[in-house]
């Protein structure tokens, strides 16, 4: 039996909640719903959920917020949902460590397709049993989970897919476009920028395990030297 994909809808709106929730139920999914920040930090305690999708605006904690503090413990996929529509704002959801963002009002196939665009991409229904190593960086693909040595790194959907596919590539010199377009997709209308910005706070996360270099020109490549312990 196909797994079923389990929301997390966040809303302050109860009409726009039980609106997502038929849309999300109309299409085989199961939807639990929150009202504000408070609410969603309990539910994702003790909870196990496939995906959230968080609406910005907000008493309290606003998505902004519940966003950064879900990536401190948590790398469950999360997609922005709101009326905000500017580049800033699409760019600041991203940097928080969102890993969609959809602008209202849209479509109920445009919000499903989204939905199992980014968990292809986050491996979550994939039957992969595989670990990576690449020096002190181990990686479960099945888990999505990234250690390095001992430790947990919790990393965002687009941080893990960019991390996977430079080690996978290891010793390539890859070009910004060329990580863009495969990572962030050929519909991506964003910038290069957003690149450097994932980079950045990936190689922050690594710490003594960044093996990120940068290929002036032309952009970055993942090379573990010689004297990295490797097992």
């Amino acid at each position: 039996m196909e797994k079923q994909i389990q929301v997390l809808i966040v809303d302050d709106e109860e009409d726009m909640r039980q609106l997502l929730k038929m849309y999300l139920e109309n299409a085989g999914m199961i939807c639990s719903l929150a009202a504000n920040g408070e609410e969603t930090y309990k539910y994702v305690t003790g909870n196990h959920f496939d995906i959230i999708l968080l609406d910005i605006m907000m008493p309290g904690d606003d998505g902004f917020v519940v966003c950064e503090k879900l990536r401190h413990v948590s790398n469950i996929p999360i997609i922005f949902l709101s009326a905000k529509g500017e580049e800033w704002d699409k760019v600041k959801g991203l940097k928080t460590g969102a890993d969609d963002y959809i602008v209202k009002p849209f479509s109920p196939g445009e919000l499903v397709a989204r939905i199992q665009a980014v968990l292809r991409r986050s491996h979550t229904f994939k039957d992969e049993n595989e670990i990576v190593k690449a020096g002190i960086i181990f990686i479960d693909k099945n888990a999505r989970k990234v250690m390095v040595q001992h430790e947990h790194i919790v990393l965002t959907l687009k941080e893990y897919e960019v991390l996977l596919f430079l080690i996978e590539h290891h010793g390539q010199a890859l070009s910004r476009e060329q990580l863009l377009e495969q990572v962030w997709g050929l519909g991506y209308s964003g910038s290069l920028r957003t690149v450097d910005t994932h980079i950045k706070t990936l190689r922050m996360k690594l710490g003594k395990a960044d093996y990120i270099e940068t290929v002036w020109g032309i952009g970055y490549k993942f090379e573990v030297p010689a004297n990295a312990i490797s097992s």
